[in-house]
């Protein structure tokens, strides 16, 4: 769920939080997997090439949720984790917390119809996202342009969320109570005049 530019490529500081956050993972694995890492990954030529291989593979997710993912498969796997065992990982990491991934999310706040706050979320962050990309400017542009803005959003929010931080969607405002009330001849007529006066028409 890391923000990229519109043609798709990871800015600079990001790309390097993603490679802090690999050196940190393969890291505990060395730590955690000690005989099992040595044999997979022999020299440090070859653990370069999949580093740069998993960096393109996992640069959807936030460096928080890879580093959390590396620490739920190694709570949950007495084996070095593959890059398909990472990304399950990952997304399990996001599921633990109920967020859809980065471009579920994105369809998700594109498609609910208006009035956005009265529909019924899968995360109060694809709300916020939205909102905070501008309903408007995700409804009228390609998604070329929109794609980007909405992931940067929703990248704050996720790691908000997985700092422990508790998101709430902003209560709806109560509608005034319908009135039934049939008004008689006489008081239309009474209605009407009073505003022909309040108009001056």
């Amino acid at each position: 769920m890391a923000p990229a530019d519109q043609d798709g490529a990871l800015s600079e500081p990001l790309r390097e939080q993603l490679v802090d956050a690999l050196n940190q993972v393969f890291a505990l694995f060395r730590l955690n997997y000690h005989n099992q890492f040595y044999a997979a990954y022999p020299d440090n030529s070859q653990l370069n090439q999949i580093k740069r291989l998993w960096l393109e593979s996992l640069s959807q997710f936030s460096p928080e949720t890879i580093l959390l993912a590396a620490k739920h498969a190694i709570e949950h796997s007495e084996y070095l984790p593959t890059l398909n065992k990472m990304r399950v990982s990952c997304q399990q990491v996001l599921t633990y917390q109920g967020l859809p991934n980065s471009h579920e999310a994105f369809i998700e706040a594109c498609e609910k119809p208006s009035p956005k706050r009265q529909q019924t979320w899968s995360h109060p962050a694809v709300y916020f996202a939205g909102r905070d990309s501008d309903w408007f400017f995700l409804a009228n542009n390609s998604e070329s342009k929109t794609w980007p803005i909405f992931q940067q959003h929703y990248e704050r929010y996720v790691h908000a969320v997985l700092r422990g931080e508790t998101l709430t969607l902003p209560s709806q405002p109560e509608l005034p109570p319908k009135h039934t009330k049939t008004l008689s001849p006489k008081e239309q007529l009474a209605a009407l005049k009073a505003l022909r006066e309040e108009t001056g028409l």
